[in-house]
């Protein structure tokens, strides 16, 4: 089916091209129609064309070390898929199936190429639409990369938090306690020699005024520490449940599929009693 120049005006990669170059490439490309779990390629299929969504859904899958099937992309009206293997001229790495009656428009590298040589200017302008999805896709793969509770927490961390963690983590190991010991043990060693010439004679009580003191300001420091760790426990916790939620949906759209395929197979029971 032929293609209108209105339906390319709502692609985005088309969007900066002018009225004639918008004439020439819809006299190129073509309208097609797929119907419910149609495929639309398989993997290994010769990548001659890559496909518009106009209207419907589309889910384009592939199969991991593990022989489980993914979802690699879900693409929403305007977006192209199966691009890269369109360009290259490679076999599809990904399966595209129409989830529901679809409409896409289908695209191949003789209609860009005829566009690029009655318009060369339209190069440029889909260039330019490549390069902001590309900056679009470079920032969020950043913003995904970033999502380790450490470094979440760390970038929004006050200078009283830092010596906090900083004083529970010193507070923590054998290099205080022993460095405590000692100093404890050479304090009392002193007055004891000293006798009746100490600052602090037994029962020390200016040293049990300076261990009182630092216990009372160690104490709230440490507890600071901790709910600093509580934080992180619980953004590990909800970047969990992002991930076991997204299992979740895997496991239900392999269940569907379970189910379909039953289906299909008491349909194909069913014909075969009654062709018997």
């Amino acid at each position: 089916m032929a293609c209108s120049p209105e339906i390319l005006k709502r692609v985005p990669l088309f969007a900066l091209l002018d009225e004639d170059e918008t004439a020439v490439l819809a006299a190129q490309v073509e309208v097609k129609n797929f119907a419910p779990r149609q495929r639309i390629w398989k993997i290994g299929d010769p990548g001659g064309q890559a496909y518009v969504m106009i209207s419907g859904a589309v889910r384009v899958t592939m199969v991991d070390e593990d022989q489980q099937e993914v979802v690699v992309d879900q693409p929403a009206e305007g977006e192209f898929f199966g691009f890269a293997s369109m360009l290259e001229q490679t076999p599809h790495q990904t399966e595209a199936v129409a989830v529901v009656e679809s409409v896409c428009l289908e695209v191949d590298r003789d209609d860009i190429a005829h566009l690029l040589h009655r318009k060369p200017h339209a190069g440029m302008d889909m260039l330019t639409v490549l390069g902001r999805q590309f900056h679009a896709s470079q920032h969020l793969v950043r913003l995904r990369a970033n999502r380790n509770p450490n470094d979440i927490i760390e970038a929004d961390m006050s200078f009283g938090e830092r010596i906090a963690d900083r004083v529970a983590a010193f507070g923590g190991s054998w290099t205080f306690i022993i460095t405590f010991a000692l100093a404890i043990t050479g304090y009392t060693a002193v007055n004891i020699v000293l006798r009746g010439k100490a600052w602090d004679p037994y029962p020390f009580i200016l040293l049990n005024l300076f261990l009182s003191m630092l216990a009372a300001i160690q104490a709230p420091v440490i507890m600071m520490s901790q709910n600093r760790q509580d934080t992180k426990d619980r953004l590990r916790g909800e970047l969990d449940y992002d991930v076991n939620r997204r299992a979740e949906f895997e496991i239900q759209g392999l269940s569907r599929k379970l189910n379909s395929l039953g289906d299909k197979i008491g349909d194909v029971e069913d014909l075969v009693r009654q062709k018997l």
